[in-house]
């Protein structure tokens, strides 16, 4: 049975301030710098992660924690959806090879903690709507594989999370807007910097890599 493609709503005019942040992968020291020198207030702002909170960095499972902070909000990434396949029994050859080493170098008792976190990535959103005073931004890991957004619509979930297929034909100089939202961000594919084509913000600029971790305020 395929996966149905989870969407949540949440309404951005509750905070002071709405940021978005490209994957995280692990860099939890470059977050919290990040957030010091935007004086992000915990108590009435609000952060929402493209997904890829794990792998390659060296702070993974404090990535990983930020899932119990109530100002912190992700959809899920193709790096959430590696582990907790292998947390289900899958073999782990492909989530090793794409950096979860971190995780079989736990302590058993660690590791029992995180697998929770684990379970608890695996219910997280693949669409996030974001309503923020009149305008309405539409987050996910990868891609919204539909030439319109809607609420509900069931588009392919390998697509959501894993597809590069719009990105791969903007960078060639073919986009167009996605109807139905006034603006769309995304991560997954590592770029030299912040990339917009049409109405789709292009976030990961491979912090894990060397490069800033990059984010925007909505609010």
């Amino acid at each position: 049975m395929r996966e149905a493609v989870r969407y949540r709503s949440i309404c951005g005019d509750y905070y002071r301030h709405v940021w978005v942040v490209g994957d995280l992968h692990g860099c939890y020291q470059q977050l919290k710098q990040q957030l010091i020198a935007r004086k992000f207030d915990e108590r009435c702002d609000l952060l929402i992660a493209v997904g890829d909170l794990i792998d390659r960095g060296t702070e993974s499972a404090a990535c990983l924690a930020l899932l119990d902070a109530p100002w912190f909000i992700s959809v899920i990434g193709n790096h959430e959806c590696m582990a907790y396949a292998v947390v289900q029994g899958e073999n782990s050859d492909h989530w090793r090879n794409n950096g979860g080493d971190w995780y079989f170098e736990l302590s058993p008792i660690h590791r029992h903690s995180i697998d929770r976190l684990i379970h608890l990535s695996a219910s997280l959103p693949h669409v996030l709507e974001v309503n923020v005073q009149t305008r309405c931004y539409v987050i996910a890991h990868a891609d919204y594989p539909s030439a319109r957004y809607e609420w509900g619509l069931p588009v392919n979930v390998g697509d959501v999370v894993w597809g590069r297929r719009r990105l791969l034909q903007a960078q060639s100089g073919d986009y167009q807007r996605i109807e139905g939202a006034d603006r769309f961000i995304f991560g997954h594919t590592p770029l030299k910097k912040v990339c917009a084509y049409a109405n789709q913000i292009y976030l990961d600029t491979g912090a894990v890599y060397g490069g800033p971790l990059s984010m925007v305020r909505l609010l």
